[in-house]
């Protein structure tokens, strides 16, 4: 067991749109990103995927909605549902979803990462 200080992880990278792993329970990945711009659509056809806010603001938009989460606020994807992220300003996110989840679903995308660093 250890302390995983979270501002510490975001302190060793720049990047936007590249997920890092912190941690795994259970199947799952924990994963933090830094994110600005548009993202691209995509979905998860087996996974949910839950989005938790820790700075800024991001818009996540649906084919029939958009959503504004802030700092502190969190959402579910559920699996199946098409989703695009946009940040106006750099946002920093956790994202909780299983292990084997692609990062853009079936999409292949100049943004698609295939393997994730653990740091």
């Amino acid at each position: 067991m250890e302390v995983i200080n979270i501002k510490e992880k975001f302190d060793l990278f720049n990047d936007h749109w590249h997920p890092r792993i912190i941690g795994e329970l259970n199947g799952q990945a924990v994963k933090i990103a830094k994110v600005k711009g548009e993202f691209i659509w995509h979905d998860h056809i087996d996974e949910d995927e839950l989005f938790y806010i820790l700075k800024g603001q991001l818009i996540i938009e649906f084919r029939d909605k958009s959503i504004t989460l802030n700092e502190g606020d969190m959402t579910i994807i559920p699996k199946g549902v098409e989703h695009k992220p946009i940040a106006h300003e750099e946002v920093w996110l956790m994202l909780f979803e299983p292990r084997n989840t692609k990062h853009t679903g079936e999409v292949e995308h100049e943004l698609t990462k295939h393997d994730l660093e653990k740091i």
